[in-house]
């Protein structure tokens, strides 16, 4: 019986040493990271802002660090105008970026709602 209740402790100590740690899985999107399903969402979301940073620094001449930057502002619906495409080809290609661009993070945003969800249902 001393067995089992030292086992039990045991295992208590891991749960609450768990659930200290819980909160900074939950800010740094560990726990959306870890589940496979997320993946190729997060992947897309990564590619987009990287890729529409390459183009933005080939075609507009800007930095890469000034690229990423505007695809950040822009895809955050915030576009504060510091940064504006200047060419045709970059003002047509900002068009369907941001349109793309913005489905892709509300998919991203409604997988990281799905995941927690989950969790939180596992959890009650």
């Amino acid at each position: 019986m001393g067995e089992k209740q030292r086992t039990n402790q045991e295992e208590e100590i891991v749960v609450n040493r768990v659930k200290k740690y819980q909160p900074v899985r939950s800010l740094f999107l560990l726990d959306v990271l870890s589940d496979p399903d997320s993946r190729p969402t997060i992947f897309y979301a990564l590619a987009t802002l990287f890729l529409g940073a390459l183009f933005y620094h080939w075609f507009e001449g800007w930095s890469f660090l000034d690229s990423i930057y505007f695809c950040v502002v822009s895809l955050g619906t915030v576009g504060y105008g510091d940064f504006t495409p200047k060419t045709p080809v970059g003002k047509v290609f900002t068009i369907v970026y941001l349109i793309n661009g913005i489905v892709i993070l509300l998919a991203l945003f409604d997988r990281i709602r799905f995941v927690r969800s989950q969790r939180a249902h596992k959890q009650s």
